[in-house]
Parts: structure tokens; sequence; C-alpha cells
């Protein structure tokens, strides 16, 4: 299973980012052969639709599950369309998050956040 980390960094020691359209890096550990890469969020630099270019390069790595804080309107739905599941963590490391979804500790997300929240560094109120 390919599970994709909305992160502040390139590391498993990286924070989670809560933004998941505009986040630095998306951490991909898959766990049938324990890999693990950092990808820079191509959807970044988007100076509109960026929920929808990172999603979009999320689907391209053929993930199963994306751990996040926030993720807006457009992102979700394209996720959910492509049969990903969405997962809510509230902070800590990649690697923390990942280990709380292997003991399916996380809650997952069914409401999106309102658009554009990810301008700022808003935060799902967990």
């Amino acid at each position: 299973m390919k599970v994709c980390v909305s992160s502040s960094g390139k590391e498993k020691s990286s924070n989670v980012d809560f933004r998941f359209g505009r986040c630095s890096y998306f951490a991909i550990y898959d766990s049938e052969n324990a890999e693990f890469k950092a990808l820079e969020n191509a959807g970044i630099a988007s100076a509109q639709g960026a929920g929808i270019a990172a999603a979009q390069q999320v689907v391209d790595e053929k993930v199963d599950a994306v751990i996040t804080g926030n993720m807006g309107p457009n992102a979700m739905n394209l996720l959910k369309a492509a049969g990903i599941k969405i997962f809510g963590a509230a902070g800590g490391t990649v690697e923390g998050a990942i280990k709380l979804f292997q003991e399916n500790k996380l809650e997952s997300i069914e409401k999106p956040a309102p658009a554009h929240s990810g301008m700022g560094n808003q935060k799902r109120g967990w």
C-alpha cells in the first residue's frame, strides 16, 4: 500500500503540513517494499488550482491513501474519484503519521475545508 503525507520537508522526520495543495512536499511510503521518497509539490507554485494540481500529482503516483490536515473541495473530489482514501493528522512527523495510519488510529476526512483555506496557515480543528 502506498501512503502519501503532505509534508514540510523531504525527510521522514519532517513535520506533517496542514495544507494539502500548498504543502512543500509529498512524502510517499510504500509498505510493500518499505521504500520512502519525497516529491516536490508541483501545485505549490500555481496561482490558481493548487489543490487540483497537487491532487493530480498524487493520483499519478498511484497512492492508496493521503494523510494531511486540510484539503479543499476540488482536490478532495479528484482524489475520491480516483479511489484514494483521505485521513487527517493533527501534527507530528511524517513517520509518526504513517505509524498512526498503520495502526488504524487516524480518522478519515469526509468533508473538505473551505476553498482557498491553504492560502494561509490554517488548520482543521481536531
